[in-house]
């Protein structure tokens, strides 16, 4: 799995239209499972991406195709992780 930390770089390319271009193509990946969870940070700075992406150079290609990252609004980091623990309702998320 992996945890993407998505910092805005230049807000005042952030529009309405750009934010709603960026969920859209996000959505997609939504779809095919490849990301879990997403969300802005609060305050305002970014956001939370979780991905099982079965590598992390297919999910470098997906960010780097996403609107934010495009039009530099935002950059990102990637952070692997294994999750060993979870509560009853996430068991299914933990790898053997």
């Amino acid at each position: 799995m992996f945890l993407v930390d998505m910092t805005f770089v230049n807000t005042d390319k952030l529009t309405p239209e750009l934010t709603a271009q960026h969920r859209d193509y996000l959505s997609q990946h939504y779809l095919s499972n490849d990301l879990m969870f997403g969300g802005r940070k609060e305050p305002r700075t970014g956001g939370i991406l979780i991905s099982k992406h079965d590598d992390e150079h297919q999910l470098i290609q997906m960010l780097n195709s996403d609107p934010f990252i495009v039009n530099g609004v935002a950059t990102y980091t990637i952070t692997a992780f294994t999750p060993v623990m979870a509560s009853n309702r996430y068991q299914e998320l933990l790898q053997e």
